[in-house]
């Protein structure tokens, strides 16, 4: 892990670019937050798409190893956040219209 972090050219001084992705990501990750919420407390997820998720999941998944190929930290924050939200919204969804777990 150690020189897959040293790998990446990461300046102190963030440039506006930089900045611009970072913002972008924070907005579009939090954007889960609500929906997530909203699973936890109502004990349902009947209103989500279980073939939406799984695409979801799917490409957000396939754009973190893009951010880490290209060594972007912003991709990479958004998409590490961003899957690990919907795979929770994922399992609740199973749990509570399944109550597989």
């Amino acid at each position: 892990m150690r020189s897959l972090l040293t790998s990446f050219h990461f300046n102190k001084k963030m440039d506006f670019i930089t900045a611009v992705g970072f913002a972008a990501a924070t907005c579009t990750t939090i954007a889960f937050l609500p929906q997530l919420i909203k699973t936890w407390q109502s004990k349902s997820a009947k209103d989500v798409s279980f073939g939406m998720l799984i695409f979801f999941c799917s490409g957000v998944f396939m754009w973190l190893i893009y951010g880490i190929l290209i060594k972007s930290w912003p991709v990479i924050f958004a998409n590490v956040l961003t899957l690990t939200f919907n795979l929770i919204i994922l399992y609740l969804k199973i749990k509570y219209e399944t109550n597989y777990f």
